[in-house]
């Protein structure tokens, strides 16, 4: 038996505009500008991406500063997660930046500090 449903053309023209809405904001992002300026290649191990598998292509700031974005592109290139996540470790290791939540806080304690009391026992 066939449903009769009425279509609320209003509500269908309200999902439509706002799914224009969020498309043309998501286009004014650095993500998506950067892939519309470059190929679709990590820039360190040449891996190609597809629209299939396009999530795992990540923007990497050059200068590692995410406020800087200039509309030429040139603080941007294309990373797989991969290669991204080895590049901010490359650069935590270097700059010696701790700020990292999976840190530990380096031991301040001297294990050593008794020891010459604890052999003359």
């Amino acid at each position: 038996m066939p449903i009769n449903k009425t279509i609320d053309h209003a509500k269908l023209d309200r999902i439509v505009a706002d799914a224009r809405r969020a498309s043309e904001q998501r286009n004014l992002g650095y993500r998506e500008r950067a892939l519309k300026m470059y190929p679709w290649i990590c820039g360190r191990c040449a891996r190609e991406f597809t629209r299939a598998n396009l999530q795992e292509l990540t923007v990497h700031h050059r200068n590692h500063n995410h406020d800087f974005n200039p509309e030429d592109g040139s603080n941007w290139e294309l990373l797989c997660v991969y290669c991204h996540d080895n590049e901010h470790s490359r650069y935590t290791d270097f700059s010696g930046d701790t700020s990292a939540p999976d840190r530990k806080p380096a031991a301040t304690g001297n294990p050593f500090a008794d020891l010459k009391s604890l052999m003359k026992k």
